[in-house]
């Protein structure tokens, strides 16, 4: 499975996901973390869903992690795509989680709890996308 080609739609950022983008296009994975709670939280938020503070502060992942969930697409949402791709929900180890594609390998690669790493893919306008591939240390486990 490959990265999608430029011309898939874009994200248009607003003024709270605008730092996570900036992160991504500088190959930096960028989550949030209540200051108040230390809860992790991504999607962008301007309060903590598990405490209500306005206190979010924006942290750098080391960019491992773990597929919790996933759905391989036949039939993409518009021509743009290219199937088939790997839609995973990804817990990363600081304990966000991210929708994002699997990229590298096959669709018979694709389980819950393979270890992951992320990885920065131009997909045109500026934007990078975060992606994830499968980790070093999992294909050394297999």
């Amino acid at each position: 499975m490959r990265p999608q080609r430029p011309g898939i739609p874009l994200p248009s950022p607003t003024a709270v996901s605008e730092p996570f983008w900036n992160g991504c296009a500088a190959g930096q994975l960028r989550y949030q973390r209540c200051a108040a709670c230390d809860e992790a939280a991504f999607d962008p938020v301007w309060a903590c869903r598990r405490c209500g503070a306005d206190r979010m502060q924006w942290q750098v992942s080391a960019g491992l992690g773990e597929i919790y969930s996933h759905t391989i697409v036949w039939r993409p949402q518009t021509p743009a795509f290219t199937t088939p791709y790997a839609v995973v929900i990804v817990t990363f180890d600081e304990g966000f989680r991210l929708l994002t594609n699997l990229v590298g390998g096959t669709v018979a690669d694709v389980r819950a709890g393979l270890r992951v790493r992320v990885s920065f893919h131009q997909v045109g306008g500026g934007i990078a996308v975060p992606y994830v591939t499968p980790a070093e240390e999992d294909k050394e486990a297999t």
